[in-house]
C-alpha cells in the first residue's frame, strides 16, 4: 500500500471517506463523521462568505481536538475541504488562503486540476485528492501533482462520470499505484468491500449521509432520499452543464419533466457567488445510486456503525465463498 494510503488507513475505523455535499455538509456533520472514524468533508463554498469558512474551520478543529483528548481509544479521523477549481469560482484564491492558514490536512479538488493549488497545499504538508471521471483526466491530475485520485464512476451522486467502476478503477490502476478512492453507489458495507476488492484504497460516499440527523438537508429532502432507490435517479447535464445524478422527485417538484430535460453546455457552469448553478442545487437535489440502502434517518455514528458491521460481515461471507 502507498505510504499516504497506509497512513490514512491507520487513522480510520473503516476505509471510508465522506464526500463533500453541496449545501448539506456543515461542521456538525463533518465533526460527527470524523468522530465516528471516517473522514468528514465539506465544500468551502458551503460557508458563505469566506469569513464564515474561517469560522467553520476553527469550529471543526476545536471539536476534533476536544474529541481526541476525551477518548484516546476512539479513532478521530482527519477532515477534508473541497475546493471547486473552476474559473467561475471567484472565491478560490481567498478560500485557498484560509485553507493554508489552517493547514487543512486533506484538500479535495474538483472541476479543474491546477499545479499552483496542489503546490500550495503541499507546502504546508497537506495532501490533495482530485476528482476524475476517466483515465485522461487522471493522467492530467497526476502530471500537475495530485497525491491521490477520486474515481467518480457511474452512479455517483452529484457531478459524475458514466464509466463503470469496474472499468474506471482498472484503467486508473494501469497508470497509478497511489491513493485511490472510488465514488459511485457506495451505500453499504458490502459495496465498500467491493470497492476495495476492485483495487481502490477507500470508498467515497456522500448520498448515504444526506438523511443523517447532523446533515444540513431539509426534512422533505431526507424523506425523499429514504423513500427512493436507484430507479429514482436521473443523469443529466441540464442543471450545471456537467453531467450529474439527481433525484427525480425533486425535478418533478420543480415543475420539470425529467424525460425532456435539455442538455446544457459546460460553458454554462457558474460557481460564482451569485451563480445560477449554486441556486439550482437548492431545489434540485443530487443523489447517487447507493441511496437504496437508506431506509430512515440515522445519526452519523449509527450509520457508520451499520456500515462497519456490514463491511465485516461481507468480508466473512467473501472468505467463505472463496473457500468453497
Amino acid at each position: 500500500m502507498h505510504p499516504i494510503a497506509k497512513r490514512l488507513t491507520q487513522s480510520l475505523r473503516i476505509p471510508l471517506i465522506g464526500a463533500p455535499l453541496f449545501i448539506i455538509s456543515n461542521p456538525k456533520l463533518v465533526v460527527a463523521q470524523c468522530q465516528s472514524g471516517v473522514v468528514g468533508s465539506f465544500p468551502a463554498l458551503n460557508a458563505r462568505p469566506t469569513s464564515q469558512f474561517d469560522e467553520w474551520l476553527f469550529e471543526i478543529e476545536e471539536a476534533l481536538a476536544v474529541g481526541g483528548e476525551s477518548d484516546q481509544d476512539t479513532k478521530i479521523a482527519p477532515f477534508a475541504v473541497n475546493q471547486i477549481v473552476h474559473r467561475s469560482n471567484d472565491r478560490l484564491d481567498a478560500d485557498l488562503e484560509v485553507t493554508i492558514a489552517h493547514k487543512v490536512p486533506i484538500v479535495i479538488t474538483s472541476l479543474g486540476a491546477r499545479s499552483d493549488v496542489f503546490d500550495a497545499v503541499h507546502e504546508y504538508g497537506g495532501i490533495v485528492f482530485h476528482d476524475v471521471i476517466n483515465k485522461k483526466f487522471a493522467e492530467k491530475a497526476l502530471e500537475k501533482g495530485a497525491d491521490g485520485l477520486i474515481a467518480v464512476a457511474s452512479g455517483a451522486g452529484g457531478h459524475a462520470g458514466s464509466t463503470s467502476p469496474l472499468a474506471l478503477i482498472s484503467e486508473i490502476r494501469e497508470i497509478f499505484d497511489g491513493p485511490l478512492l472510488l465514488s459511485g453507489a457506495i451505500g453499504n458495507g458490502a459495496s465498500l468491500l467491493g470497492a476495495i476488492a476492485m483495487g481502490a484504497d477507500f470508498g467515497y460516499a456522500g448520498s448515504i449521509f444526506i438523511a443523517t440527523t447532523e446533515a444540513n438537508a431539509s426534512a422533505p429532502h431526507k424523506e425523499m432520499v429514504a423513500a427512493s432507490d436507484s430507479s429514482d435517479i436521473v443523469y443529466t447535464s441540464h442543471f450545471t452543464g456537467v453531467h450529474g445524478n439527481y433525484l427525480k422527485p425533486s425535478i418533478l417538484a420543480s415543475g420539470l419533466d425529467p424525460d425532456t430535460l435539455e442538455a446544457k453546455s459546460a460553458t454554462t457552469m457558474n460557481f460564482s457567488s451569485s451563480g445560477t448553478n449554486v441556486k439550482a442545487w437548492k431545489d434540485i437535489w443530487g443523489a447517487g445510486h447507493g441511496i437504496g440502502s437508506v431506509k430512515a434517518a440515522l445519526t452519523t455514528a449509527e450509520l457508520v456503525t451499520r456500515i462497519e458491521e456490514e463491511f465485516m460481515a461481507a468480508k466473512i461471507s467473501l472468505a467463505e465463498r472463496l473457500a468453497l
